[in-house]
Order: C-alpha cells, then structure tokens, then sequence
C-alpha cells in the first residue's frame, strides 16, 4: 500500500510538472505573439517562427497566415493586391476594440520560408489557410480564392465563418471616387454654363444612346460583380509561368476576363450599329457596301469569340 501511495505521489508530481511546463510554454507562445502583433497588424514568419509557433504544441490560439511571394523577382502582382486587402483586414483586427489573443495574422514569404511551402507541399501563391487552435486545417481552413476574390471584407467572412471571430473591416479613406465624381459634375456644369445659350446638345439622341450603351456595356461586362468580390486581375501558373486572363469556371472570374468581354461586346454592337447604318443611311451605294461587310464582320468575328469564351467556362456547351 506504501508502495503504491508512493507511485501515485510520483507520478501525480510528475503530471503537475509537465502540466506547469506547457502552461509556462503556452503563455510565453502567447505573449511573443502579442508583443508581435502590437509592433505589427500582420507577423511576418519564417521556418523556425512557424514550426515553433504554429505547429509544435502547446496552443489556443488561432493563426490566418497567407503564403505569398511578395519579391520583386516574383512578378506576382497578384500577391501585392492580396497582401494590400490583407493588410486592410489584420489592422481592423489589431485596432478594433474586440480584438484578443483568439487569433493572429501572419504571412510567410516563399523567399524566406520555402521550407514551410515544401513542408505543406504548396506551389502556389497567394494561398490562405487558417491553422485552427485545436487540431489541424481542414479542407475547409483553406481559403477558396479563384471563387471568392481577396477582398478584405470577403475574407473576413471566412475568418468568421472558421473561428467565430467576427471582424469589422474599416478602410482608409478613399477620396479618389468623391474626387471624380466632383471633377465630372464641375465639367458638366462648365460646359452647361458655356452653351447656356444653346443646350440643344442636352437633347441629342446620339449622346444619349451613346452613354446608354456605355452604360449597359459596363455593367454587363461584370464590373459590379468585380466590385463586389475583388477577384485578381489574371492568374500566373508559379509553375510553367504561363498567365491566364480567363478563369477556367463559371462561378469565377478575373478582372482581365471583364475588360475581354466588355471589348467584344462593344465590337459587337459596332458592328450592328454599321449594319443598321448601311441599310437606313444617305450615303452613296459604295460607303454603304463598306459598312454592310465591315458590320457583319465584327458581328461574326467577335461573337464566336464570345461564343468561345462562354464553352470554355461552361463546360459541355454543345453550340459552336
């Protein structure tokens, strides 16, 4: 019974030694990281900080860390514009009045922790993952960037979403817009003011098809959807540095994709607005032959261009 007894004080003295150890080792994880992230919004980490930090335990607290490539060799411009909205979305955190030590924000640059990207098996960049408090990332900590943009605020949906941290994204001031549409409402107004004695232009129906058009073209070409979800503007292959201006699904899309469709559109309606000119227009036979093959070009042309681009996000499209 004494010998028993014995072993129990042991083994219980053991037990509460290993349990002071990783308490003492946890709040000393814990205030590095608070002391890091008071100095900067987003803790930049290399090898050593992230096998220490983030995967050797103990830990309760949750890491977003974005895998980037953020030097100029690089060439990746999409890198810079994630690392921008990602930087908008750390410093709401750190400067909100609900911020704590739940999570952190960290980044690892491929050119000083490519052993991370080899440990992790990644070749690609930008990459997101959050790294959970309790056990490891699932499929779901990986954040689906092709489909949801790297907006700030569409980002901070994710956060919410893997860790119950709801943060409140809080730009900078951004007087450029204001600063335009100022600019544009002062050039109207000026140019009303000099033909204030002649204003027939107000009621010219070319100006106003043509600002319809323009119009309809913008918001048809998907602008508003770029807007709203902050797609990149085109992808580069990290691999085979091949860069893609089309996205390859119909749930996504690249800024570039926008612009490609906003230019075939346009050629398009040239190209009926030549057809419709030809046929109702008082110019000579030889001008109107012109524009009648000039039109039905465009319309073919870059129709089936459209047509090309829509098989290849909708796979299986039967149609040519």
């Amino acid at each position: 019974a004494v010998g028993i007894q014995l072993q129990w004080c042991i083994t219980a003295t053991y037990c509460t030694g290993v349990w002071n150890g990783a308490s003492t080792l946890l709040s000393e994880k814990v205030s590095q990281m608070m002391e890091w992230a008071s100095k900067r919004a987003v803790i930049r980490m290399n090898g050593e900080k992230f096998r220490r930090l983030i995967r050797a335990p103990p830990r309760n607290y949750s890491v977003v860390i974005m895998f980037t490539a953020l030097q100029p060799q690089r060439q990746c411009a999409v890198c810079k514009q994630a690392d921008e909205e990602y930087q908008i979305l750390a410093n709401s955190w750190r400067y909100s009045n609900a911020f704590t030590n739940r999570i952190f924000f960290a980044t690892v640059d491929f050119d000083e922790g490519s052993d991370v990207f080899q440990m992790l098996n990644m070749n690609s960049a930008p990459t997101f993952i959050n790294f959970p408090a309790k056990g490891k990332p699932k499929r779901a900590d990986t954040y689906e960037l092709q489909v949801r943009g790297f907006a700030a605020e569409q980002l901070a949906r994710w956060v919410a979403d893997r860790t119950d941290v709801h943060i409140r994204v809080i730009r900078p001031p951004n007087y450029a817009g204001p600063l335009m549409l100022g600019l544009l409402l002062a050039f109207i107004g000026s140019l009303a003011y000099l033909r204030r004695n002649n204003l027939e232009f107000l009621f010219n129906k070319n100006v106003w098809a043509f600002s319809a058009l323009c119009f309809v073209l913008f918001m048809t070409s998907g602008q508003m959807w770029n807007h709203i979800r902050g797609p990149p503007y085109a992808h580069k292959n990290p691999n085979t540095g091949q860069v893609s201006y089309i996205h390859g699904s119909s749930q996504a899309q690249f800024v570039a994709e926008t612009h490609i469709v906003l230019l075939f559109n346009a050629a398009v309606t040239l190209g009926m607005v030549l057809l419709h000119e030809a046929v109702t227009s008082d110019l000579d036979i030889g001008k109107r032959k012109i524009m009648c093959v000039a039109g039905i070009g465009l319309v073919v042309l870059f129709f089936s261009w459209l047509l090309s681009i829509f098989r290849a996000k909708y796979h299986g499209y039967p149609y040519r």
